[in-house]
């Protein structure tokens, strides 16, 4: 019991010095060891290293996942230790509601066949999103939070006790300057032994020794900073290799999608051909959909110049066509078309030149000449 007391009471005594040490620096009434400059200057970076390191992994965490609410419930699944409920993210679920909207109007029609298509593509980018976010939480995000958690956690750590060794040494140094003046005070008086000055200046010596050992371990520690940031360099170039292949991912199945409803022309509107060709200023290749499908209001093409609609539309004749592409009919006065099928078509006094009357059994409706080849 006495053996806690003292040491209670001289762990009170050694707090109540550093606190007085460090109001009097404050104050400017003490001197303050200063560290020397290549210390200072680690401190500095390793600090500088921690704000921007939390500053990239919350930017990084917004890209990987926009979405506030959904961010807090992963963090708070992570804290206890349990697996965050699996959910479909944004692509996926546009993905969801194009097959399904595609299912509804039916996928033997040209604009079902073409939802279904886009869904699955959607899907696949929905997929390639996953694998992103996935491999940047692995090789990114959690190096950065280990360096944030551990080694700059250990670094303030002995930054912290590097500040008490300092305050315990200043401290030391004053008392060794007031046992000097009070030695010296009474060396004039009397011939006194010194044992306080004694005593002091063996107290310096051994907490200078502490300071140095201290400041030794925490300049090795924030060297180390260096190791961290050639690990990150390595952990970036993950990343920026991820997000490449990502794109690239999304970038090839937009392209096949593109081919896949090549065989869709109606499925494409005025508004997206004149986006095509006004963006060709753009660097990205794309695969020229609007040059290869047809389109009822695009004015004579060169096949119906050449394939005898001339004729037909100078004649009453009818004429038997085979359909080329899939055409859903746009109003009640036209008539839908199935790709291979064979129709008669004829041409009416003032109809539009694009047009013609096409006839299935008892159907009768327009049809535009683009999506018809005509027959011997």
């Amino acid at each position: 019991m006495d053996f806690n007391v003292k040491r209670l009471a001289a762990d009170a005594g050694t707090f109540l010095s550093r606190a007085v040490q460090f109001t009097e620096e404050k104050l400017g009434q003490a001197e303050k060891t200063e560290l020397d400059a290549h210390l200072e200057n680690l401190l500095v970076r390793a600090e500088n290293t921690k704000q921007w390191t939390e500053r990239i992994m919350k930017q990084t965490e917004v890209l990987l996942q926009p979405n506030p609410n959904v961010r807090l419930e992963e963090f708070v699944y992570e804290k206890l230790e349990k697996k965050a409920p699996s959910r479909m993210n944004n692509h996926e679920l546009l993905g969801q509601s194009m097959i399904e909207s595609g299912n509804e109007f039916g996928p033997g029609t040209a604009y079902g066949n073409a939802l279904i298509k886009c869904g699955e593509t959607e899907k696949q980018i929905g997929g390639a999103e996953r694998e992103l976010i996935q491999s940047a939480a692995i090789n990114f995000l959690t190096p950065f939070r280990n360096f944030l958690e551990g080694d700059f956690k250990t670094i303030l750590k002995e930054r912290k006790l590097l500040q008490v060794k300092r305050l315990d040494l200043d401290a030391a140094k004053t008392r060794l300057k007031k046992a000097r003046v009070a030695d010296a005070r009474a060396a004039v008086s009397t011939n006194m032994n010194k044992p306080l000055l004694v005593s002091t200046e063996q107290e310096l010596r051994m907490t200078q020794s502490e300071f140095d050992r201290q400041a030794e371990i925490t300049r090795l520690l924030l060297e180390g900073v260096s190791s961290t940031h050639a690990h990150h360099l390595r952990c970036l170039n993950d990343f920026v290799e991820a997000q490449a292949t990502y794109y690239a991912q999304c970038y090839q199945y937009m392209v096949d999608l593109q081919k896949q409803l090549g065989s869709f022309p109606s499925s494409f509107s005025n508004n997206n051909q004149s986006s095509v060709s006004g963006g060709a200023s753009i660097s990205v290749p794309t695969i020229p959909v609007s040059a290869s499908l047809p389109n009822p209001s695009s004015g004579r093409s060169d096949s119906a110049a050449s394939g005898g609609f001339h004729e037909l539309r100078s004649s009453s004749v009818s004429r038997k066509a085979r359909v080329l592409y899939d055409y859903d009919a746009a109003s009640s006065s036209e008539l839908s078309l199935l790709a291979d099928e064979v129709i008669i078509v004829s041409s009416v006094p003032g109809m539009d030149s694009d047009w013609l009357m096409g006839e299935r059994g008892s159907q009768k409706g327009k049809v535009p000449i683009t999506y018809l080849e005509l027959l011997n």
